[in-house]
């Protein structure tokens, strides 16, 4: 895009007439521009003047007015219409005079163009077609066997006038090009932004439903193997401190499964292809038993059928979540979490409750802003709160059409 813009910007500067630098060289400005084309005007002025015999030789007078005609044409770009006007009234009275009439046609052409390139059309056209009467009333004035002349000079005159309004319209298409370029560039930019900040927060959110729920299992089991080994070590249960330490394994080996195949996909650099399938409602069963192993009673109930994999990864991180938190903050040792997921109608409903003596108002952490942008992931929606009296509830609503 940027290539296109650099065309389109080189367009405009060959429109506006403005020279295109060299390679290592400074730009030309438009004003030294103009200073050269009004010197160049004047010098095929003089020569017209000399060599096309349709008036009388220039005199003292005649130089003065025709040279001093190309002056104003320095600030065309600045003053269209005043230039327009100062070489009218510059003119006028050298066609009244008789001088060459050829010789003031390059600067007359110039500045009719300036104009229709910069004014809008209609006040060219009214403007231009009110000076192009009162010049030809003066030249046919002065001499009635210039009419021809005149009529044909008239000619090249509205000619001009719509090739200025013709290079008007290109350049403003040309302007709107370069700026629908921008804007489609800029537009790119900040949808990459946005992607980058999205993938950044599906990360995290990833990594913390991960972690979070993993560390919590293995720090409740632990808890537990210390309990077993300090609670009599005359008569140390070996078969209970081997089987919480055999389930610490397991979490570790399932958290660090989780992990490598998100760090797969990281590593596929964009290339969309997802190794291992996402988790869902059948891994509904092994999060109710590791919360049961570390402790409390799930009784889970899930009766959805198939889903889009996206709602169905979004359900099972939320009730991960919902589970972790229940586990950490229950507060009590028969703690029991109530897992119900069913469909209802064109949604899928998730409901989690306990019956802790937790009420979510502790140190404030991400798990209830991931579970909510889990919900909204999928156009759905969550909220989470306190029971009356003991628990804490987390329901929410994820649609199943046009989930992707």
């Amino acid at each position: 895009m940027a290539t296109d813009s650099g065309i389109a910007e080189r367009v405009l500067a060959v429109v506006h007439g403005a020279p295109r630098a060299g390679r290592g060289s400074p730009r030309s400005s438009p004003l030294r521009f103009d200073i050269l084309l009004a010197a160049g005007a004047a010098l095929l002025a003089v020569v017209l003047a000399l060599v096309v015999k349709n008036g009388r030789s220039p005199d003292a007078l005649g130089w003065t007015l025709l040279l001093g005609a190309h002056v104003p044409l320095v600030w065309r770009r600045r003053r269209p219409l005043l230039v327009l006007f100062a070489v009218v009234a510059l003119l006028l009275p050298f066609h009244g005079l008789n001088y060459c009439h050829a010789a003031p046609l390059p600067a007359s052409y110039l500045v009719v163009y300036t104009v229709a390139v910069t004014c809008q059309p209609l006040y060219t056209l009214l403007t231009v077609g009110l000076l192009l009467s009162l010049a030809m009333s003066v030249m046919m004035f002065v001499n009635q066997h210039q009419a021809v002349e005149a009529l044909r000079t008239s000619g090249w005159v509205i000619a001009v006038v719509f090739l200025g309004i013709t290079m008007r319209f290109q350049r403003q298409y040309v302007t709107a090009v370069v700026e629908r370029a921008e804007r489609a560039e800029r537009t790119r930019e900040e949808e990459a932004r946005r992607r980058v900040a999205e993938e950044r927060l599906r990360i995290a959110r990833d990594l913390h439903d991960l972690l979070a729920h993993s560390i919590t299992l293995i720090g409740v089991q632990t808890s537990v193997a210390a309990h077993v080994l300090n609670a009599d070590p005359e008569r140390l249960d070996r078969a209970a401190v081997a089987k919480a330490l055999d389930e610490i394994a397991e979490t570790c080996r399932s958290a660090r499964g989780e992990l490598r195949t998100t760090l797969e996909v990281l590593r596929d650099q964009g290339t969309g292809e997802v190794r291992g399938p996402l988790p869902g409602l059948h891994g509904l069963a092994d999060l109710a038993e590791a919360a049961r192993v570390a402790g409390a009673g799930v009784e889970l109930a899930v009766t959805a059928g198939e889903v889009p994999p996206a709602v169905g990864a979004a359900a099972y991180r939320i009730v991960q979540e919902a589970l972790t938190n229940a586990v950490r903050h229950g507060g009590r040792d028969d703690l029991t979490v109530r897992v119900r997921v069913h469909r209802d109608g064109a949604a899928l409903r998730v409901r989690v409750t306990d019956d802790g003596a937790g009420t979510g108002a502790g140190t404030p952490g991400f798990g209830l802003v991931g579970m909510r942008e889990r919900a909204r992931s999928v156009g759905g929606t969550l909220e989470a709160g306190p029971l009356p009296g003991r628990g804490f509830e987390v329901t929410a609503v994820l649609p199943l059409e046009g989930a992707a």
